[in-house]
């Protein structure tokens, strides 16, 4: 296992399937903004997140991962939101359903307007499940939501006093690996 400083948790949503902590089929995930300026993303599949018994979906996955990156962008500027202008995923291993799973998300480079990012799926044992690649246009969140979003209802702090976290360590397969 991997130690790192938080530096930040991240708000989340009432209803979003990745975050919302009222969402019944949701995924409920936290996020902090690690020491790394990357983004970690923590959560717990669910049977009901299957496609094939005993996988989650690849969509679900893909949210994971767009969510994660996307939200990187916050880091430091909490004004600052990500929409998805385009995301390539890249499936290697089935992510298991009923399991603790960890996604880092991180900024690769961006401008005035746009941000592309990149991010990886880490199951339990430290294998990478799926990667991806983002390209985001920055917006600001009126522009996005209905209504007024940074409400108490809406958009809230989930606290914690989590100061370090803990994640596999990553096990990168070489090229001339047999396994």
């Amino acid at each position: 296992m991997l130690k790192y400083k938080v530096l930040k948790k991240q708000n989340i949503g009432r209803q979003c399937i990745v975050c919302g902590n009222e969402n019944n089929l949701g995924l409920k995930s936290d996020f902090y903004e690690l020491e790394t300026g990357e983004l970690l993303c923590v959560c717990n599949t669910k049977e009901y997140h299957q496609s094939y018994p005993g996988r989650v979906h690849g969509g679900i996955s893909a949210a994971i991962l767009d969510e994660t990156i996307g939200r990187a962008v916050s880091i430091g500027n909490e004004e600052v939101w990500g929409v998805t202008v385009s995301l390539e995923i890249k499936y290697k291993k089935p992510v298991p359903t009923d399991a603790k799973i960890y996604a880092i998300g991180r900024i690769d480079s961006e401008n005035r307007r746009l941000f592309e990012g990149s991010g990886e799926i880490i199951l339990e044992n430290g294998e990478i499940a799926a990667t991806a690649h983002g390209k985001y246009m920055k917006m600001d969140i009126n522009k996005i939501a209905e209504g007024d979003f940074f409400n108490e209802k809406e958009w809230f702090e989930n606290p914690d006093d989590v100061e370090e976290i803990e994640i596999p360590d990553v096990k990168i397969k070489k090229k001339n690996d047999k396994k």
